[in-house]
């Protein structure tokens, strides 16, 4: 079950998976919506008003609690609730009776979500769903002993209970750099955005690059402003020529880059790009990336997923949802060997031999960051074509 609460407040390897394939296809169930929408506008207080205490929920003698905390109302108020809804969806699918899902609305501080959330008697949470809100509630929850597993992908959030399983930039990175090495891609050039993505992003590329035995001849950066990419590109060309450049920024920015980087010398140079482009659902017909490779999960069962949840709560869900759904697959599985009112078995988490789930494959390391299994896509005449598949396991 799942139910919307908002605080009142004053004034290496794997050999099995749970089967995710099925669970898509069950028998429909009454639809359930979280209670409650979200609200426009602020609500209450600022988050650093101490809120006003309230009763904690009655204990569930049957189910155990887990709390999902996402913003439920201000400007990610619909992600949150594509989040909310694709766990309910999950529950549904998996007609799970052991597990109680509860919501918690981050936007009015997620250190006072948190606190609601173990007052309430939850020995699970999943979510936050953005870094700094993952840093406000991991103390809170260590201090419980409530282990957390997050949907941001900022790798610097997990380890000490927090548990990653957003899409990390440096995986699509180092799948896509060896798949180009592969074919014979020597020489890299990069283009990476101003900012922490785009920092990361180079670090990453350098050292896939070099693991590969490849080489960089030229990195650029480049900030909002419209001239900053075109100076960046002009910048590339009046260095060594290169075979592949990685565009480490949303489609439309490679899209934009694309023309210009065909009128120098490395006119033929392959486009390569991240799991940033999966989010794209018009992709495959843009003919400036035509022949352009990027690594992400795969969107076979995504795609059967986004129409059952079309049907369900008439929208399309935001991509990142499956980040939801995929969360309670997890907890369902570990759930049928949790006994009820007892410390959930993180362990589980970090000691599995994985999980799989609408984005495929996946498994925690134990810095706590979700390794994925992830495949090489083109974009060819009008659509995405796979050219690598997502590999069957994971190096040791």
């Amino acid at each position: 079950m799942a139910e919307a609460v908002q605080a009142r407040q004053s004034g290496r390897g794997w050999k099995r998976f749970a089967v995710v394939a099925g669970a898509l296809f069950l028998a429909a169930c009454e639809t359930v919506v979280p209670r409650g929408r979200p609200v426009e506008g602020p609500v209450g207080p600022p988050p650093s008003t101490r809120p006003t205490p309230i009763p904690a929920l009655p204990q569930d003698d049957t189910r155990n609690r887990v709390a999902l905390l996402v913003p439920m109302t201000g400007p990610n108020a619909r992600v949150g609730q594509s989040l909310a809804n694709a766990t309910t969806l999950a529950l549904l699918d998996t007609k799970s009776e052991s597990v109680r899902i509860t919501t918690y609305d981050t936007a009015t501080g997620a250190a006072a979500a948190t606190q609601r959330a173990i007052a309430d008697g939850n020995r699970l949470i999943l979510g936050p769903l953005l870094a700094e809100d993952v840093r406000a509630a991991a103390p809170i929850a260590r201090r419980a002993n409530v282990p957390v597993v997050s949907f941001s992908n900022d790798s610097s959030v997990a380890g000490n209970g927090v548990f990653v399983m957003g899409y990390a930039p440096n995986q699509s990175i180092e799948r896509v750099v060896s798949y180009a090495r592969s074919q014979g891609v020597t020489n890299f050039a990069g283009l990476m955005p101003g900012g922490l993505y785009g920092e990361r992003a180079s670090t990453s590329f350098l050292r896939a690059v070099e693991d590969q035995k490849g080489q960089v001849v030229s990195l650029q950066s480049y900030d909002s402003r419209g001239a900053s990419l075109s100076g960046a590109i002009t910048r590339l060309a009046a260095g060594s020529p290169y075979q592949a450049v990685l565009i480490a920024d949303a489609s439309a920015t490679a899209a934009r880059a694309a023309p210009m980087i065909r009128k120098g010398e490395s006119r033929t140079a392959r486009i390569l790009g991240t799991e940033l482009w999966n989010t794209d659902t018009g992709l495959g017909g843009n003919a400036a990336l035509n022949g352009a490779w990027f690594a992400s999960v795969s969107n076979s069962l995504y795609r059967q997923y986004a129409t059952k949840y079309r049907a369900r709560f008439g929208a399309a869900p935001y991509r990142l949802s499956s980040l939801g759904y995929d969360s309670v697959l997890l907890t369902v599985r570990i759930a049928r060997d949790w006994r009820v009112g007892t410390t959930f078995p993180a362990s589980r988490l970090s000691g599995s031999d994985g999980f799989s789930g609408i984005d495929g494959a996946f498994r925690f390391d134990r810095a706590g960051i979700a390794e994925r299994a992830l495949e090489v896509q083109e974009v060819r005449g009008g659509s995405l074509v796979t050219v690598s598949p997502a590999p069957t396991s994971f190096g040791n």
